[in-house]
């Protein structure tokens, strides 16, 4: 593959990317969780199913301690997560999303299955397993982060 190629295949995955999250964003938004930035959603992603810790969710972030306690502190002081004494660590606190976290989370992934429904129109559904398979190959295991 040419150097102007690998550009553009570089710019079209991030382009890509960037639409996704600013479609699911503005869909959960527009479903009535405000008071969230796109960086919440990465975060709620790492706390479903069985919550954090804010180390483990710093390291998912890609952020310090620092910066994930205080984006728990504003997600908790919002009402989509709370914290809650670690079941396997005394010194430690687990962060879980609330009924109101697990709504705004359930909002995401319908906003995000009606962006991939339009791409599988665009596609069509074998191109669009292809992708699948194809990314999930390059990246099997992400990390999911907002690139910050």
């Amino acid at each position: 593959m040419q150097n102007s190629d690998a550009m553009a295949l570089s710019a079209a995955l991030l382009a890509a990317a960037g639409d996704l999250t600013r479609r699911i964003h503005d869909s959960v938004v527009a479903r009535g969780f405000e008071g969230l930035r796109p960086a919440h959603g990465f975060a709620f992603a790492r706390l479903a199913p069985d919550g954090a810790t804010v180390t483990e969710l710093a390291t998912h972030l890609g952020v310090t301690k620092q910066a994930a306690s205080q984006l728990v502190d504003e997600i908790v002081r919002k009402g989509y997560a709370e914290r809650r004494p670690h079941p396997g660590d005394a010194r430690a606190r687990l962060v879980v999303l609330t009924e109101r976290g697990w709504a705004c989370t359930r909002a995401a992934e319908a906003a995000a299955a009606e962006v991939v429904g339009a791409w599988a129109e665009e596609l069509g559904e074998a191109d669009l397993r292809v992708l699948l398979h194809g990314l999930t190959r390059i990246a099997p295991h992400g990390p999911v982060r907002p690139s910050w």
